[in-house]
């Protein structure tokens, strides 16, 4: 799962060497960080989110054929963007 959002993260971004993804696996949940430059972080988010909820989507699909249940969190200078998918 963490290579596919970082394969998705850096193609977005002007930066693709300063994008991290950092994967946590918990009993019940995994939680999936993505960090950029604080330039490109707008890329990933997008308007109104659009892009970030596009990446959550995504994920959720490929979680579900896994049966598992994930968490993205788009880290930007001004803290995380959570959602559970």
């Amino acid at each position: 799962m963490r290579e596919l959002v970082e394969y998705i993260a850096k193609a977005l971004v002007d930066r693709p060497d300063q994008v991290s993804v950092k994967e946590t696996a918990g009993e019940s949940i995994t939680i999936i960080e993505i960090r950029t430059a604080p330039e490109d972080a707008g890329k990933v988010i997008g308007k109104e989110g659009r892009i970030a909820n596009s990446i959550r989507t995504i994920v959720k699909a490929a979680a579900a054929k896994q049966n598992k249940k994930v968490t993205v969190e788009i880290l930007t200078d001004d803290g995380p963007r959570p959602s559970t998918v």
